[in-house]
């Protein structure tokens, strides 16, 4: 009987845990950046990027992502695509 009351136990703490990211309106996907930074994209290839303080410019080697074009999460849908692309000086594609 006890087996079955920690188990019990197990699944309403993993069931509240799974409630409070959804009520909190976090994910359980990694983020590109932690909060107070955006993603760059490194100049002259498919991969690289970086995170940047909201208050500063990219460094130098890297480009802001377009607006509506930003990668967000790990494997997103703009994360994918970057890493199939390469930008120039500024921020234009330049292969595919």
């Amino acid at each position: 009987m006890q087996k079955y009351r920690r188990l019990r136990y197990s699944s309403l703490a993993a069931a509240g845990v799974a409630a409070a990211f959804l009520v909190s309106g976090c994910t359980m996907e990694d983020a590109i950046c932690s909060n107070g930074e955006y993603p760059v994209k490194a100049v002259g290839g498919t991969t690289g990027s970086a995170c940047v303080p909201d208050d500063e410019e990219p460094p130098k080697g890297y480009v802001r992502y377009p607006k509506g074009k930003v990668p967000e999460h790990v494997d997103d849908k703009w994360d994918k695509y970057w890493s199939t692309v390469v930008v120039d000086e500024n921020g234009n594609v330049t292969k595919d």
